[in-house]
């Protein structure tokens, strides 16, 4: 049975922020999460910020006006471990909006994965390790909107609450299992965020560039709908799919549309005709005559790589199922790709390239430097 929460501490001011960071900045550990409005926005921001400490727990919105950058310092302390679930994509908001580095990281869904647990949602894990139920009917709520009811306060503290007990519980059967020292430094390796790419208005048609039934003129002309889509969604400051979805752009582009009653036929609405459908027609008919879209050459592998790739992944494929875990917990796609391209000459190289994961040189060096050979 769930237990009853005393009410989270909402932090929306800079008295309140204070006393919070002053709190996690005495911390050993503290749990971390983020809502974004990535739904409900042509530009994702961080709408909320979460963390939990064993006595505390702490709701900020970044939304208010209080400067929340001090928060760097509990991130880049390497005294203070920062439990996540499902680090990834937190990392990634916190990095652009405020650039954030990160370091101690221990993610429970990564954790999860190293054990081969073949379900990870947070939900899940806490149902099977402590017979909790977290109601997850506020994922996709608007977390940009203000106010926010109590209901989505409290819905948003559960996903810090309960990482003590559940990384405890992992870090054990981590042990257990011999695989501590492959999660954390896959923990480790999660720290070294990527500067994110900006968001360029109209570059979206390039997710359609590999469709092998669009011909080079119908892509231009996507190309000239996606440009003028995101343009409106950018000025309504929503998502692009809210504007037009893609399978109606991509139709758009098929039959090259010349009037409103075709825009009905393909599946519009009669409001979006009425808000967009000029600006979605005079889009077609640039795209019609506009220069060809450039479409990038695919590399095309030696046949040495591609042998190097079949034996790599023929390899890590039997080991996957000796640990029952999924592929990239044995190599990583990144180094798949690197050994497969480029391979080492020597054990030594090998090392030197996976400096940032020793366990797996240790355990399957020797391995892969035998498959990489000619």
């Amino acid at each position: 049975m769930n237990e009853l929460l005393a009410p989270p501490v909402w932090v929306n001011a800079d008295a309140s922020f204070q006393r919070m960071f002053a709190d996690l900045a005495g911390q050993p550990r503290v749990a971390v999460d983020t809502e974004s409005n990535s739904l409900h926005a042509y530009r994702e921001r961080v709408c909320l910020l979460q963390f939990s400490t064993s006595q505390c727990d702490y709701v900020v919105d970044p939304l208010a006006p209080i400067d929340v950058t001090p928060l760097a310092q509990i991130f880049e302390d390497p005294r203070i471990e920062k439990i996540f679930h499902a680090a990834e994509y937190d990392l990634i908001c916190l990095k652009r909006d405020y650039g954030f580095k990160f370091v101690n990281l221990f993610d429970t869904m990564h954790a999860a994965r190293v054990l081969g647990y073949p379900a990870v949602g947070l939900d899940t894990l806490l149902a099977e390790k402590f017979q909790l139920t977290i109601n997850k009917r506020y994922q996709k709520a608007d977390w940009g909107a203000r106010p926010l009811t109590p209901a989505q306060i409290n819905y948003a503290r559960q996903d810090t609450h309960y990482l003590f007990d559940l990384r405890d519980a992992l870090e054990i059967e981590l042990r257990e299992k011999n695989r501590l020292e492959l999660a954390l430094e896959d923990f480790a390796r999660a720290c070294n965020v990527e500067d994110p790419k900006e968001k360029t208005n109209g570059s979206s048609w390039r997710r359609f560039s590999a469709r092998k039934e669009l011909s080079q003129r119908e892509l231009t002309i996507l190309s000239e709908l996606c440009r003028s889509r995101d343009m409106i969604a950018e000025k309504l400051d929503r998502p692009p799919f809210k504007v037009v979805g893609d399978k109606l752009l991509f139709e758009i582009a098929k039959q090259s549309s010349e009037k409103n009653v075709d825009l009905a036929e393909i599946g519009l609405s009669s409001k979006q005709i009425r808000l967009w459908g000029r600006e979605m027609l005079a889009a077609t008919k640039r795209g019609t005559m506009a220069p060809l879209v450039k479409l990038e050459q695919p590399k095309h592998p030696s046949a040495a790589t591609l042998r190097r790739l079949e034996k790599l992944k023929a390899w890590r494929k039997k080991i996957t199922q000796e640990l029952k875990v999924e592929s990239d917990i044995v190599l990583p796609k990144t180094y798949l790709n690197l050994f497969t391209e480029n391979p080492p000459k020597s054990l030594r190289e090998l090392e030197a390239t996976m400096n940032d994961s020793p366990w797996r040189f240790k355990t399957y060096g020797s391995q892969i430097f035998e498959l990489l050979g000619d």
